[in-house]
This record gives C-alpha cells, sequence and structure tokens, in this order.
C-alpha cells in the first residue's frame, strides 16, 4: 500500500509541475524559479505579478478581477493562503445586493494587494483588498489581514495585528547590508 501511495504522490507532483510550466505565462509577469500548484489552487492569473524565488503552497486562492496583486522576491507562502484584492459594492441604498454590477463599484471595492521581498506567510491565512505587507514581514497561520503589516513585523490574529518585530533596528540594517552583499 506504501508503495502505492508513493507512485500516486511521485506522479501528482510530475504532473502537477508539467501543468506549472504550460500555464506560468498566464500571469501578468511571472518572475525565475517560482513554483506554485495550479492543479489544486485558483489564480485570476492575468492581474498577478510574481517576482523572483517566490513559492506558493497548495490550495492558494488568489483573486483580483478589477484590481491587482503585486508579489515581489524571495516570498514564501504556506498551503491554504487566500488573497482577495476586491470586494462586492454595497452602498446603494434600495438595491439588493444580489442585483450589483461592476459598473456599481467604487474605486475602494477594488485596491491592489502588494506583498513586498523577504515575507514568509503562513497557512491558513487570508490577505484583503488594498493591504501591502512590508519587506521581512511574517503572517502567522490563520491570521485575516485586513491592514497594512509593517517592514519587519510579525502579526497575527483576527484581525491581524502586530505581535512583534522580527528584528531589531540594528539587525534590520545589518540584514539588509547582507543582503546587498548576496546580490
Amino acid at each position: 500500500m506504501n508503495v502505492l501511495y508513493f507512485l500516486f504522490a511521485t506522479i501528482k507532483k510530475v504532473v502537477d509541475r508539467l501543468c506549472m510550466y504550460s500555464v506560468k505565462s498566464k500571469f501578468k509577469q511571472v518572475g525565475r524559479h517560482v513554483i506554485f500548484h495550479p492543479s489544486n489552487s485558483s489564480f485570476t492569473y492575468s492581474n498577478i505579478s510574481l517576482g523572483n524565488d517566490v513559492f506558493i503552497g497548495a490550495n492558494a486562492r488568489f483573486w483580483c478581477v478589477l484590481s491587482s496583486i503585486t508579489i515581489m522576491d524571495h516570498v514564501v507562502f504556506a498551503p491554504n493562503v487566500s488573497i482577495i484584492a476586491g470586494n462586492h459594492s454595497y452602498h446603494i441604498v434600495g438595491k439588493w445586493i444580489t442585483d450589483y454590477k461592476p459598473s456599481d463599484k467604487r474605486k475602494e471595492d477594488d485596491l491592489p494587494v502588494v506583498i513586498e521581498s523577504d515575507v514568509w506567510v503562513g497557512t491558513n491565512v487570508t490577505i484583503l483588498n488594498g493591504v501591502r505587507i512590508g519587506r521581512g514581514a511574517i503572517v502567522a497561520a490563520g491570521a485575516v489581514v485586513i491592514k497594512d503589516v509593517p517592514a519587519y513585523a510579525i502579526v497575527g490574529g483576527v484581525p491581524a495585528k502586530v505581535l512583534k518585530y522580527r528584528f531589531t533596528e540594528e539587525e534590520i540594517v545589518r540584514h539588509e547590508e547582507l543582503l546587498d552583499k548576496s546580490k
């Protein structure tokens, strides 16, 4: 039984990788060394830009129909991460929520999401409309991010709040210097 499971898992991984290479060009922009799982994820490809060295775990949902998602370099997403760069309108008095059309949307209903470099996003995280996650930040598992995350902050909770910072100010300077040298 273990041999069959191993064989099935290996075949699934190979098929997923082949599928990944065939759909990469659907993204608005895609950098080098990008890994994602198209067979069990959902992306609105044409409005998503991915930098270099990006890993997106299984069961991802990145949706932005009238907006955009920009993910910079060296970003890691654990499984089951959702990024929703858009919202339903609900502001018109006397209109059923089911009767809203795209032309009813306000500018603030569809704001871009930006995730800067050197970010780790934990499992089961939801990132909503208009959020910017700063360089070097970490988003703890299960968090719901509804507002911007400062650089090098570690956030968690519902809604996500700053728990602490990854480094001291001196360590951030040293970290940045070392990263610049490694380019």
